[in-house]
């Protein structure tokens, strides 16, 4: 109550409504990291595992989604936009009903201005949070070669094979998706472009796609219209898939906040070794080492830090393996994260929004 003539202008007024503001605003924002740090993933049946592994196919890996992205693949250039249609065409003929993007934007760089185009899916654009399965699909520009001037760099572990992988995920689990779509937590895969210097890898010259959609998703309302959260708090993980392909890879994680996913991965690949599914993978040898620590990277996610993304910086949550190459299991990490039941109707929070 007040009992102040034209009490709206005092001082002490003032400050209680930009401090409700401020509680209501960080309270919604608390509540998003709640429901992030509380969550629960499944733990499959043996029965559920050996049915996602057989339904990854090593043949249509290789022959309907990574060879056709084995060209060179630099920004702006028309091999560029053939990587492009393929990957929003395979997307776009599964069942799950993928709602896809292509996000382009000009931005300087040390040849000049160019065009760059990031892709990207989402099953379910109005679910409250978000599970991020990225690579980068650009291909890097090798310097003039007077003995072989027809070289070109097609970057089949940098990165054609982790966008194959990504592909392969998206169809051999198309059912299963499919029947997720009204989950607490969708699935988005986001295929970067412009990860690769044009000359000299600084600061200003890489990772052009993942600077701009990080800013863009510090813009973007979610859900939209909201003056309170954004697209980015929106995001419980995310896992950049890169430099995949070689045989015996050691993949570690380099942070503290997503070591338990990290153990998650861990115990996973123990579980396929256990029921022999990892065909070319030896069972004495484990990829995902926590005993491990190469220092910091800077890529993709570590560019996406600076914007306050929880992210799992492992290089990878699938394997492929080329000793057989291609006889590969993935790892289904987006079924073991996404424990929630599909809803017929999404709650955002335990409070009206």
């Amino acid at each position: 109550m007040c009992l102040v003539p034209n009490c709206s202008n005092t001082p002490t007024l003032k400050f209680l409504v930009i401090l409700k503001t401020l509680i209501n605003k960080y309270d919604h924002m608390l509540t998003f990291s709640f429901l992030q740090n509380a969550h629960k993933p499944n733990k499959h049946s043996v029965a559920q595992i050996k049915k996602f592994a057989a339904q990854v196919d090593g043949h249509r890996l290789w022959e309907t989604h990574l060879r056709p992205l084995l060209i060179e693949r630099v920004p702006g250039t028309a091999g560029s936009q053939t990587i492009r249609q393929h990957i929003l065409s395979q997307l776009d003929s599964l069942s799950a009903g993928w709602t896809l993007e292509e996000n382009s934007f000009v931005s300087s760089t040390p040849q000049g201005k160019v065009t760059f185009t990031n892709v990207l899916a989402v099953l379910d654009p109005t679910a409250p949070r978000r599970l991020l399965l990225a690579c980068h699909h650009d291909s890097k520009i090798l310097p003039a070669d007077p003995k072989n001037p027809k070289r070109v760099f097609v970057g089949a572990s940098d990165s054609a094979i982790p966008c194959a992988m990504i592909l392969e995920l998206a169809t051999a689990l198309d059912t299963q998706l499919k029947a997720l779509k009204l989950s607490a937590v969708t699935l988005q895969l986001v295929f970067f472009d412009g990860e690769e210097a044009f000359e000299e890898w600084t600061e200003t010259d890489s990772l052009y796609g993942s600077r701009h959609l990080a800013e863009l998703m510090t813009r973007t309302p979610h859900p939209s219209g909201s003056t309170k959260t954004t697209l980015l708090q929106a995001v419980d993980l995310l896992v950049l898939l890169d430099l995949l392909g070689g045989p015996e890879p050691l993949i570690v994680n380099h942070f503290d906040n997503t070591a338990r996913w990290f153990d998650r991965l861990i115990t996973a690949e123990k579980r396929l070794h256990k029921q022999g599914l990892l065909t070319s993978h030896p069972s004495e040898q484990s990829y995902f080492r926590k005993d491990f620590y190469l220092g910091p990277v800077q890529t993709t996610y570590a560019t996406i830090q600076k914007f306050c993304f929880k992210h799992i910086n492992t290089k990878t949550i699938f394997h492929v393996f080329l000793k057989h190459f291609f006889h590969v299991k993935m790892l289904f990490f987006f079924t073991f994260y996404s424990s929630e039941k599909p809803v017929k109707k999404l709650t955002w929070f335990p409070q009206k929004y």
